[in-house]
């Protein structure tokens, strides 16, 4: 028996913390299995190479775990150590095997270990180790191994038969007795080993006799040795595909297609990548690509390692150059992984590319589930922007899809205003902008739907690339001033008739401190409706972005809600409203009106005289005939005002009017929705 202490230097030391750093226990299990593949898989080159000469035999992984005992043990039939080897490798922390290994059978795939510090990973969960192994080499006996977590070692020769290969024996400690569990160890496999190359056997398959579960004398094997990214895509059916996406994710609903990767130079990778549906609002799960090295699961968070816009994905990437790691921050600032992420980028427009393509109908019948991830890409990466500016598609209340320079051309001859810019009009609720989306469509404009979760977005970064064009909501202003023409049409009402008008319509507003309305009158077709509400494009944009996030966003955010009352000056009903007011109210009305006049026309006589004196030199009598003026016309408007919303509140048709409107935009609801449907039953009955 040999006595010892474990070499641990600063010179071997250091590279490893700098490059091997464990964020959690149970990757334990992973390096310990990968090491016994990686011995396998060297076992594989030896014997194809010639210089092993025997029986390979049967070269499954067997894992066993014993509760009571709490001991976990991982074995394999791979090409074991002598003591020599045992000394070399297990004693010198940091001095990895499968490195001097590569170098001297360089182009070998399939060697897992890098820096030779996996082994030692046992000790964050184990008391006590022990290896016991045999080479394969001729004449070699097998030694056993013992550490108990100190600098000290023992290493001795045994006397008993080993078949070639290594057992480790992992003994629990209290402190992590879970992994003495086998519903624990089944899970770690299931997470990390899944599918490594070489069969692991963890357990008996069960069969169903006498009426419970028995096991049989078959090992379980718990790996897809040859999943569908190690094969050639001509040897893949569609079927075998979809069938891998569930084995991914059971339960999961079909996917909308898939991207192969297949690249070995300047880097290897391979993998797949699938379209997934996303079902409910920008519900979107980041955690579901896995990333893999030679098989061997790595992490599947992969922020910051593959582009913003990919982690909407599901599937595997696989490359021998990620490096073994779980720590992110390594990861991401790893050259290798950069340009993987570049290559995965380019990969996955150009396949986009070539569905457009090849099938743009099928295309744009996925276009609805795609529009997400492409939108995605496009704000957050310019590379895929750049590409995807021929494939991302736009889709009219028609149910048409165009693309970006498509729909240009479709709409820039009637939808150019007077500046010159083309005015792109969309609604983002086809059902709730009905009445918007008629008027709009009678101008003989198209309307767009802009109803997906990042939409908004979409359309800042297109106007931000595209100054000469603008997105306006349909439910943005009245179907006349939504694009605004050089030719203007005539307004039936004169300027006093409409300040007659709008106390009337102010009267039946809704009060409340979060909504402001403001009534503006405009002309439009008399056919149009009498009233509409709609709401200033730019000032929606800033409380949406408010609502999203501060910033410079969050003054707008503090400010109430405000909407734009258009009445219709040239439609019959308020032209009616007019008359019926001026009657009613007769010499009261026409008495203040000629008052308000009067006082106006005096005002207008001295603020003409004063235009052009400074303010310091004007003398005390003019400002205070000035001053006098102001008053008594304040005081006749607001009596006007006042009698004019008394009037107004006794309206019935304007209340029905406003209240029309209200509903159009969603906005009548509760008590006043129930009072509308009443107060409609009694107009039909008259």
């Amino acid at each position: 028996m040999q006595n010892g202490k474990i070499g641990v230097t600063t010179d071997n030391i250091f590279p490893v913390i700098k490059k091997f750093l464990y964020s959690d226990h149970e990757i334990f299990l992973r390096e310990l299995v990968s090491n016994s593949v990686d011995a396998t898989q060297k076992m594989k080159t030896l014997s194809s190479m010639g210089e092993f000469k025997g029986e390979l035999g049967d070269l499954t992984i067997h894992i066993s775990v014993d509760p009571e005992k709490k001991i976990l043990k991982i074995s394999d039939h791979g090409i074991g150590m002598t003591a020599e080897e045992v000394e070399k490798y297990i004693n010198q922390i940091a001095f990895s095997s499968a490195e001097e290994f590569m170098q001297k059978y360089q182009n070998q795939a399939g060697i897992i270990g890098h820096f030779g510090l996996g082994f030692y990973s046992a000790f964050m969960v184990a008391e006590k180790v022990e290896l016991v192994t045999r080479s394969y080499k001729e004449g070699s006996k097998p030694v056993k191994w013992t550490c108990v977590g100190t600098p000290e070692y023992t290493l001795e020769e045994l006397n008993e038969e080993k078949e070639r290969g290594t057992d480790i024996i992992l003994y629990i400690s209290e402190d992590n007795k879970e992994f003495a569990d086998k519903q624990k160890i089944r899970e770690l496999l299931d997470k990390y080993c899944r599918f490594l190359p070489v069969p692991i056997a963890f357990g008996k398959e069960q069969e169903w006799k006498d009426g419970k579960y028995v096991d049989t004398d078959k090992d379980q094997i718990i790996n897809d040795t040859n999943p569908v990214w190690t094969k050639k895509p001509s040897e893949i059916t569609e079927k075998e595909y979809d069938d891998f996406y569930h084995k991914l994710y059971p339960g999961g609903c079909e996917p909308l297609f898939h991207i192969h990767l297949n690249i070995d130079y300047p880097f290897n990778l391979t993998g797949v990548l699938y379209f997934p549906k996303i079902r409910n609002n920008f519900e979107i799960q980041k955690n579901k690509i896995q990333l893999y090295s030679n098989q061997v699961f790595v992490t599947d968070s992969v922020e910051g390692i593959v582009p913003e816009f990919l982690t909407l994905l599901h599937g595997v990437i696989d490359s021998p150059d990620i490096p073994l790691n779980v720590s992110r921050s390594y990861l991401q600032s790893d050259s290798n992984v950069k340009k993987i992420s570049s290559y995965i980028t380019r990969k996955v427009a150009d396949r986009l590319q070539e569905l457009f393509n090849s099938d743009r109908s099928d295309f744009e019948k996925k276009w609805d589930d795609l529009k997400i991830f492409i939108q995605y890409g496009i704000i957050t990466d310019e590379k895929f922007a750049e590409k995807a500016k021929d494939f991302v598609l736009l889709k009219n209340t028609a149910g048409k899809y165009f693309t970006l320079n498509e729909y240009n051309e479709l709409v820039k001859g009637s939808q150019t205003d007077k500046n010159k810019s083309v005015i792109y009009i969309y609604t983002n609720d086809v059902d709730g902008q009905h009445s918007f989306i008629e008027g709009a469509e009678a101008k003989g404009y198209d309307v767009l739907v802009m109803d997906g979760q990042l939409d908004n977005h979409f359309i800042g970064w297109y106007e931000n690339k595209n100054q000469e064009h603008r997105f306006v909501r349909v439910d943005s202003d009245v179907a006349d001033k939504l694009i605004d023409k050089e030719d203007v049409k005539p307004l039936s009402l004169t300027s006093m008739q409409q300040d007659v008008l709008r106390p009337v319509f102010e009267s039946q507003l809704p009060s409340t401190d979060k909504v402001n309305y403001l009534v503006s009158f405009e002309a439009m077709d008399e056919n149009q409706q009498p009233v509409v509400i709609t709401r200033n494009e730019f000032m929606r944009r800033m409380k949406e972005m408010a609502e999203m996030g501060g910033g410079m966003h969050s003054f707008y955010g503090q400010m109430p809600d405000s909407f734009n009352v258009v009445v219709n000056g040239n439609h019959p009903l308020v032209i009616d409203t007019l008359g019926e007011v001026q009657s009613e109210l007769g010499d009261e009305l026409g008495k203040l009106n000629k008052k308000i006049d009067k006082i106006s026309s005096e005002k207008h006589i001295i603020d003409d005289k004063l235009k052009n004196i400074k303010e310091e030199d004007i003398s005390v009598d003019d400002k205070n005939h000035r001053d006098e003026l102001d008053s008594k016309l304040a005081k006749y408007v607001d009596e006007r005002t006042s009698l004019l919303k008394e009037t107004g509140r006794k309206n019935k048709l304007v209340k029905q009017l406003v209240d029309l409107a209200l509903l159009s935009n969603g906005m009548l609801k509760g008590e006043e929705l129930t009072k509308f449907i009443r107060r409609s039953v009694e107009l039909i009955g008259k």
